[in-house]
């Protein structure tokens, strides 16, 4: 398996030549031993790969020429954005941060609700995690996190095509497969996804409002994490 490296577009010259930021040359000279001549692939977070041979590599830093240049590798035709509301356990949402990554997912929203946890929300941790997913799983694209936002924000924003509420009081009828198969071509969609007590009635009420329709995950209670799992892999299997 090939080992990416990221280096955000600021840190490529005129699409030629690319200097490594320091803690992704440390691993690549220190922990895997690349040398100059050697050849390593580097993503650049914004749907660029690149594969670049090594002009300098030591233990002042790494940079190298870039070879070839493809454009949205492992990236998905369609753009998935979660709405999660934060919850109290930081590290249950970075699992869910690190398999979003796996799984597609375009843009996360982290949503404050009337039910939402009071843990805390470390954007530079999370970021960190979004990046070391899009390294592992072959991505290109660097998985968008947004300002954690109340959820009234969010159903303002009508930017979507498809805009999707998970509710366990939902139909069984709409469920995220069949609602999913009846808009095979939607080219952005939205689930938000509630805390463990789940939307508010208001809330829900606000939603329909607002244009998004409640779909069901299923017979049984999940965790706020698990559910937005079982939705970006629903609509990453309805696409495959």
């Amino acid at each position: 398996m090939t080992t990416s490296f990221y280096a955000p577009l600021s840190a490529i010259r005129e699409q030629a030549y690319v200097v490594l930021p320091e803690d992704e040359a440390a691993h690549a000279v220190r922990v895997l031993r690349k040398r100059p001549g050697d050849e390593i692939v580097v993503v650049d977070g914004a749907g660029g790969w690149h594969r670049v041979r090594l002009d300098h590599a030591d233990r002042k830093g790494a940079s190298g020429t870039i070879l070839e240049t493809r454009r949205e590798v492992g990236e998905p035709a369609y753009a998935l954005s979660i709405g999660l509301a934060l919850l109290k356990n930081r590290s249950r949402f970075e699992t869910f941060l690190e398999k979003a990554v796996e799984l597609g997912v375009r843009e996360v929203i982290p949503l404050r609700t009337h039910r939402t946890g009071k843990g805390q929300f470390k954007v530079h941790r999370a970021e960190q995690v979004l990046i070391a997913a899009m390294k592992q799983c072959g991505r290109s694209r660097l998985v968008r996190l947004a300002a954690p936002q109340p959820l009234a924000a969010v159903l303002g924003q009508g930017d979507v095509d498809l805009a999707l509420l998970a509710h366990e009081q939902a139909a069984p009828d709409r469920s995220l497969v069949r609602v999913l198969a009846a808009h095979p071509a939607a080219p952005s969609l939205r689930v938000l996804i509630g805390p463990e007590g789940g939307f508010t009635d208001e809330e829900v009420e606000a939603a329909r409002q607002a244009g998004y329709a409640p779909v069901s995950l299923g017979p049984r209670r999940l965790r706020a994490e698990t559910a937005a799992l079982v939705a970006a892999s629903a609509v990453m299997t309805a696409r495959l």
